[in-house]
């Protein structure tokens, strides 16, 4: 396989998440160890305290413990495979990873949620570090400022055009990023923290049995269910899903997960016959499980996931999580380990138990014309849920979410496929704070030109198609003849029309129509 082709297969899929679908090897620790010094220590040497040079100065999540190793092997030729790759990622992650707290804030661009724009809280970092990646990228490593001068200096040596892109002939451009940003960036994730000293010693919970699993895939809807972790090795195990849709589909899978520093799942799974990647989260106790999963060959497209351990009594969703006063609806309550009648707040009443057990209920129910409009607690028996269910009376504003994204061109008999961007409309009523969200509702979807420009362009002819269950499908990669030559991009507002009995509301969002992504990094 030639450069150029491995590059590409690397791009599809974070290699870290590859990685987490590879058999256990034993003894990771040892064998990290031997690595370390047979393949590391080949350029890093020995420190007094015998640490490895620069390898013993960092601190980061897994992906970018995995993101490092591809650059050395990239960069500097080195001769590791993927299995010696997979016992270096989690021994470096457990040894000197991130506590939850410090990878907190950045966990939404780690799940590669669409549509994300960060803010960044310190201004000058922003204008350094993220004008090339994401701040993320930067907040999900910790070294000490010396630590950090260096890695300005691998910077300017591997990308020698950057002081340009910088703006150096304004300002004194490397002199700042040594000194001052470097300062800045060693005050503000330090090799030493108190969260990483006080969770380094935390011992992994065990997470094999099962577990009950709520979440919503934008698209199709919500979706509840169970898992079963096996384990196959060090923190690793196998997956087994049984799931059902709201609209009745049942979905089961199987797959692979990686635990690192005790609270950073990885994993892969064959839901149906989608492959996905999981991006998930665990409680400092163990007991829970929350995050994202995106199909491997294109992250704008996943769900959100949330997971307790079976017989656990908590409520954990109702679905859908909304009611219309004088109306009667269908809703599924989701939990574990409950028991009691479900009670859903004065003004509602259950007119029918359709099914009831240890794992939830379906009821009919019916809100009063008077019941309070707004958030309410639900409960079953002893186990409640705040904020758990809206009543509205009508729907006031309706959003596309997410408000702004982008979509690639793709295949065409490339080797890159097509991006899509999938949307989902969302109702809101009025609250005594502002607009309330009450949640996502059916919608008939349609394009228009964002601009002049877009319309004069025919982007909403050539850029792609918009299907009914709000998933754009950009058009193919390469010159477009019919386009004089030109690709098939385009600048589209996204109009979602949802019906509220005779009333309609729209909402827009706007979508970037854009090339193939060449270089895809496992963190952004």
């Amino acid at each position: 396989m030639n450069r150029s082709k491995r590059l590409i297969g690397l791009c599809v899929a974070s290699l870290i998440l590859l990685l987490a679908a590879r058999p256990a090897m034993a003894d990771g620790s040892d064998a990290a160890k031997t690595i370390l010094d047979q393949q590391c220590g080949k350029c890093h040497e020995r420190t007094a305290d015998g640490t490895l040079n620069r390898i013993g100065e960092i601190r980061e999540i897994a992906d970018g413990w995995a993101l490092t190793i591809r650059r050395m092997r990239e960069w500097h030729h080195i001769t590791v495979s993927e299995d010696e790759e997979r016992v270096l990622v989690k021994y470096l992650a457990d040894t000197q990873g991130l506590a939850p707290e410090e990878t907190a804030p950045y966990r939404a661009v780690l799940e590669r949620r669409p549509g994300i724009v960060e803010t960044a809280d310190d201004p000058d970092i922003k204008v350094f570090c993220a004008r090339c990646h994401t701040y993320a990228r930067v907040g999900l490593q910790h070294r000490d400022t010396a630590e950090w001068v260096k890695l300005v200096h691998g910077h300017v040596g591997q990308f020698p055009t950057l002081e340009y892109q910088e703006s150096a002939r304004n300002r004194e451009w490397f002199k700042l990023a040594t000194t001052v940003i470097a300062a800045k960036l060693g005050e503000k994730w330090p090799f030493s923290t108190t969260a990483w000293s006080q969770w380094k010693t935390h011992q992994p919970a065990d997470l094999s049995g099962s577990w009950r699993v709520v979440g919503h895939r934008p698209g199709k809807g919500d979706y509840s269910g169970s898992l079963t972790a096996t384990k196959s090795g060090q923190d690793e195990y196998t997956l087994r899903y049984s799931l059902a849709y709201a609209d009745g589909s049942k979905l089961a899978g199987s797959g692979h997960a990686i635990l690192y520093t005790g609270f950073v799942w990885r994993g892969t799974s064959q839901l149906g016959k989608e492959r996905v990647n999981e991006v998930y989260e665990v409680s400092a106790d163990g007991n829970h499980i929350s995050g994202r999963w995106f199909l491997a060959d294109n992250d704008g497209v996943g769900g959100d996931l949330r997971a307790v351990r079976a017989g656990t009594p908590e409520l954990l969703a109702v679905q859908p999580p909304y009611i219309k006063a004088g109306q009667s609806t269908r809703l599924t309550l989701v939990g574990s380990g409950l028991s009691g009648s479900p009670d859903l707040g004065p003004g509602v009443r259950i007119e029918k138990v359709i099914t009831s057990s240890a794992e939830g209920a379906t009821v009919i129910a019916t809100a009063d014309n008077s019941a309070a409009g707004g958030l309410r607690p639900v409960a079953v028996g002893q186990s409640k849920l705040a904020d758990g269910l809206v009543v509205y009376d009508k729907v006031d504003t309706v959003a596309v979410e997410p408000p702004y994204t982008i979509a690639r061109t793709g295949a065409n008999g490339g080797p890159v496929a097509t991006v899509p961007a999938q949307f989902e409309a969302v109702a809101f009523m009025r609250g005594p704070a502002g607009p309330m969200r009450i949640g996502v509702m059916p919608a008939n979807w349609s394009l228009a030109p964002f601009d002049t420009a877009a319309g004069e362009a025919d982007d909403v002819r050539f850029a792609g198609k918009m299907g009914q269950d709000g998933l754009f499908r950009p058009a193919g990669a390469g010159p477009n003849r019919a386009r004089h030559g030109g690709n098939n991009v385009g600048n589209l507002t996204i109009k979602a029309v949802v019906a509220d009995g005779p009333v309609k509301l729209q909402g827009t969002g706007h979508l970037i129509v854009t090339v193939q992504r060449w270089n895809d990094a496992v963190i952004r």
